[in-house]
């Protein structure tokens, strides 16, 4: 079953008329300069100022109203920078791989197996604290005699200072009242 509908005349004009003008619409928007067809999208910057950036291109600019009217800037691409730092560091990179490399295999790096603790220097087993075998103990060393008798006597001279400052202070006050 084929249905048939049927338009009064105004209307069918009506219809191939936005037909019409909506082939044209697209075909003129291709023809608008860039700026009305979107190629630029602007956003305010604070102070007056706007930042726009170019669709096409990715390109961002700064754009400020002097006296004589508005002027736009490009702002410094970091991305380009960072490549080329990227870049820089690559080859330096390389070039020092290319300088280890053709040196003696007399130095190891850190891929080289631990040395065994026989061969340890001797200032390293020294102030290593001793484990007491069989257990998981750690043995501190005391201080010596000698350096309890320092200790002791700071101490002393300290205690004396304090207590020395404690009397005068307390003359000082009875004295000023």
């Amino acid at each position: 079953m084929n249905a048939v509908i049927s338009l009064p005349n105004s209307l069918r004009t009506a219809a191939l008329a936005v037909c019409c003008l909506g082939g044209l619409g697209a075909a003129s928007a291709e023809s608008l300069p860039d700026g009305e067809n979107g190629r630029y999208a602007l956003s305010p910057a604070g102070d007056g100022a706007m930042i726009r950036l170019d669709t096409r291109t990715g390109t961002v600019s700064n754009c400020n109203n002097s006296g004589a009217g508005w002027a736009c800037y490009a702002v410094p691409d970091e991305r380009t920078a960072m490549d080329a730092e990227i870049g820089r560091l690559q080859a330096e990179n390389e070039k020092l791989k290319a300088q280890l490399a053709s040196r003696d295999g007399t130095v190891g790096g850190k891929i080289d197996e631990p040395l065994p603790k026989d061969v340890l220097p001797k200032s390293d087993k020294q102030a290593a604290p001793k484990v007491a075998e069989g257990e998981r103990k750690l043995e501190i060393p005391l201080p010596s005699d000698q350096d309890m008798d320092r200790v002791m006597s700071f101490l002393e001279r300290a205690w004396r200072r304090l207590v020395e400052m404690a009397n005068r202070m307390q003359k000082d006050v009875a004295g000023k009242i």
